[in-house]
């Protein structure tokens, strides 16, 4: 890996500032002084920060907040709005969110010190779903439920097909959608309904790579259980969702034999000559 990855791993410096350390020539590797672009092996290599060794790499932690409406995915904002990481108090170690959620949207968020697993849970190929809750103006007809199902045109492209079910209706005529979708570009429920004429008035992740906000309060976090942890790394290995997390034959179902009737004998077959 990059050493300046490394250096961000073990809690030296962020990735920015890692490469203001190296360029500083405080960082050896195997003895000489390391410069530019570095790979490493950690397990191999000896590198050194002001000739002191690497610290241990710190335990793996995994996290899913109910992220309220109104608060920042980010530890810095110009504005001077409140950030998710204000309410996570002392977890030990430093962990960060995978992937965003907007400032008014809330729902699930997935928070890790594992960076090897966020950046492969983030990545387009792999087709992670993110299921949401959506209030929208007026109830979208058959048209509109094939367009978000086939794909809808936006100024980036065409989104990738989605899940989406009318879940119910408000006396307003408003609707409440399910939606699946499977990419990552920003904001794209929202600009995908309003394309259609139906602006989003709530917006609620429930959940993100099927770990999901079932039970929780609003700011409340929790830590992923085993079987949980074990669903993120089979989905950022490429295994689909519904396999994913299950030991291998859990999950399939035996052939259910044929029923036989009361007092029927099974017939000998017969052999051939």
């Amino acid at each position: 890996m990059r050493l300046t990855r490394l250096l961000a791993m073990r809690g030296i410096a962020s990735r920015r500032e890692a490469e203001k350390v190296v360029a500083e020539g405080r960082v050896t590797v195997n003895g000489a002084v390391a410069s530019g672009v570095v790979l490493v092996d950690p397990e191999a290599d000896a590198i050194r920060v002001d000739g002191r060794a690497l610290p241990a790499e710190p335990a793996k932690l995994y996290y899913l907040l109910y992220k309220p409406k109104g608060v920042m995915v980010t530890r810095e904002d110009p504005k001077g709005r409140p950030s998710v990481f204000s309410l996570l108090g002392d977890l030990g170690d430093k962990v960060e969110a995978v992937g965003r959620l907007d400032f008014d949207t809330e729902g699930a968020l997935l928070l890790t010190n594992d960076g090897a697993l966020a950046h492969a849970l983030t990545h387009p190929r792999h087709g992670v779903p993110k299921r949401y809750l959506a209030k929208v103006y007026r109830t979208p007809d058959e048209k509109d439920l094939a367009a978000i199902r086939t794909g809808v045109f936006l100024d980036d492209g065409r989104t990738a097909p989605a899940l989406v079910r009318v879940k119910g209706r408000t006396d307003t005529e408003n609707a409440w959608l399910e939606i699946t979708v499977t990419e990552g570009r920003n904001r794209l429920v929202r600009r995908m309904l309003g394309a259609l004429g139906h602006p989003v008035s709530k917006l609620r992740r429930e959940s993100f790579a099927t770990i999901s906000i079932r039970g929780m309060e609003r700011g409340q976090l929790r830590p992923l259980t085993g079987e949980e942890v074990r669903r993120l790394q089979d989905m950022a290995a490429g295994i689909r969702p519904d396999r994913a997390g299950k030991k291998r034959g859990q999950g399939f179902a035996k052939p259910k034999p044929k029923p036989v009737k009361p007092g029927h004998k099974k017939r000998a077959r017969r052999e051939r000559p």
